[in-house]
């Protein structure tokens, strides 16, 4: 019996390998473009500890034991409206990127 594969992938179609991809999809946003990935459920929250890029490749390679691991370690979340409603309310910035059909969201460190 064979596995179903995931099929997760780096937004956009081009001849780019999935590094450059998660390269060129990876950015700064803050709460507002994120709330509505929140609300669809289409947001995970990546722990700070963990490097996103590292996550994201996880998930672009279909690697189904460590995205497992991280889920049962609670280093991936789906967030709940007490997460959603302190950022809203710290104005909190993220890193963020999208695999399809996921935003994996770290929040940025604050300065000061």
């Amino acid at each position: 019996m064979s596995e179903e594969k995931l099929n997760y992938n780096v937004l956009g179609f081009d001849d780019t390998d999935s590094s450059e991809k998660i390269a060129k999809y990876t950015g700064d946003v803050d709460w507002t473009y994120l709330k509505p990935h929140f609300k669809t459920g289409a947001m995970i929250y990546v722990d700070p500890e963990l490097v996103l890029t590292e996550v994201a490749a996880a998930f672009t390679t279909d690697n189904k034991q460590q995205v497992q691991a991280w889920l049962k370690s609670a280093d991936l979340v789906k967030p709940s409206s007490l997460h959603a409603e302190w950022w809203e309310y710290d104005e909190t910035r993220f890193t963020a990127v999208v695999i399809t059909p996921f935003v994996l969201a770290q929040p940025l460190k604050k300065e000061g």
